[in-house]
């Protein structure tokens, strides 16, 4: 990541595009712009070997006015409090486009699990719960998984908390393993809801899902159910990236024909790694780690990290790109927004395109508070009705106002935040 790029300044640029565009009043735009409470602290481990390690982490609430806060833990070498801030902003946006009543908050441990054995990922995640157990739980912050962290260490951070407070709270976190209060479709919801939104776009736009091809950045969660759902609907991956632990690189998998995701998987570490001399094997080219936004296809799905489109590549986009899908969250640049608007591309904005994650994890906070599970194909159709709808509540704003996607998602998200601050008497 370019040490001159700071995620929650983007953030905040682009908040003030849509309180412009609201004509907002100063202390909403004040109170909108910056997180509400900051948590970070420090999390001692006794590692494997015997010596103690310290670890830093963070809990970042935004905004609460909708409900309570909503956000993901990641565990990442690179972590820094500036791209949690700028995370927690982008879920109060996400869970107001969905029009789902949570609030926005996003938490973090500098780490690298790659390195830790499981005890020591263990331990912290029982340290991070015991320094926030006063300040999250199920009616005022519900986490979840994000960035390296999976259902297991949702499951020992609802353990610690639940010692801690001396009782059952299922509701507290989401993520969590089926079975003990997961949810079924939530795997799968995030690459799903991506789907769900791009379909609904090309049949917006008159294209045909089943001549389409696209290039996906990422072979991690949401980037594989999104191959699997697409491919499924009709349209072709010419190539997955993915990171390589064993020489800390990225690299493009390309196959003309179309990747096979469980060819891939086979192949694939947990942490969404490809092992690039057996894709070779299979008849991958193997390419630079950058290499997706390059191919010739109809349709772009980043799904990987923040900052990933940026000024120095957005040239390289092929001119037959009609759709851009975010996966990921913050993975386009403003600099490079603004020549993606001027190709004309359909941008699907991340908040709305990855918001499946976040819807399915209400849901999975809805069964755990009633004591009552759906089925999968429920789940999985109520995720389908709440992202089309929130898809065309975006795009008919955006064709009513002549606003960009992204626009009219931030003034949809913004002005439902800010009249609920204003309704509360916060403003």
């Amino acid at each position: 990541m370019k040490s001159s790029f700071n995620p929650f300044e983007m953030a905040q640029q682009q908040f003030d595009k849509a309180a412009d565009v609201l004509e907002l009043d100063q202390a909403t735009r004040e109170l909108l712009r910056n997180p509400l409470r900051e948590y970070h602290f420090n999390i001692p481990v006794r590692m494997d070997d015997g010596k103690f390690r310290v670890f830093r982490g963070f809990r970042i609430q935004h905004n609460d006015s909708r409900g309570p806060c909503k956000g993901g833990i990641r565990f990442h070498p690179q972590e820094t409090v500036d791209t949690v801030k700028a995370l927690s902003m982008w879920m109060t946006w996400k869970c107001a486009v969905v029009d789902i009543p949570l609030g926005g908050a996003k938490g973090g441990v500098i780490c690298d699990p790659h390195n830790l054995s499981a005890r020591e990922q263990e331990a912290i995640c029982r340290g991070w719960v015991r320094q926030v157990a006063r300040n999250v739980g199920p009616i005022n912050d519900v986490p979840a998984p994000d960035v390296m962290t999976n259902p297991q260490h949702m499951l020992w951070m609802l353990d610690e908390f639940e010692t801690i407070h001396g009782g059952r709270y299922p509701g507290f976190i989401t993520g969590k393993p089926v079975g003990m209060g997961g949810s079924l479709g939530r795997t799968e919801a995030t690459g799903y809801g991506v789907v769900y939104t791009l379909r609904e776009a090309l049949k917006l736009i008159g294209v045909d899902i089943q001549k389409t091809s696209a290039a996906v950045q990422g072979f991690g969660n949401v980037s594989q159910y999104a191959v699997r759902l697409y491919q499924q609907l009709g349209g072709k991956v010419v190539c997955v990236s993915s990171w390589d632990q064993s020489d800390q690189t990225s690299y493009t998998f390309r196959k003309e024909e179309g990747v096979d995701v469980d060819a891939l998987l086979a192949i694939t570490d947990h942490f969404g790694g490809i092992d690039k001399a057996k894709a070779a094997g299979l008849g991958y080219e193997v390419l630079p780690g950058g290499a997706w936004i390059e191919q010739d296809v109809d349709i772009l799905i980043p799904a990987a990290l923040e900052n990933q489109v940026t000024g120095d590549n957005v040239g390289k986009i092929a001119p037959r790109v009609k759709v851009i899908a975010e996966g990921a969250n913050g993975p386009v640049t403003p600099e490079a927004d603004k020549v993606i608007k001027q190709k004309g591309i359909f941008v699907i904005p991340d908040f709305l395109a990855n918001a499946g994650g976040v819807t399915c994890s209400y849901f999975e906070q809805v069964q755990c508070n009633m004591n009552y599970y759906w089925t999968q194909a429920e789940t999985l159709q109520k995720l389908d009705e709440k992202m089309t709808a929130a898809f065309h509540a975006v795009a008919e704003l955006a064709k009513k106002r002549k606003l960009y996607m992204r626009d009219a998602a931030y003034v949809i998200s913004v002005s439902r935040v800010a009249k609920a601050c204003r309704d509360r008497g916060w403003v």
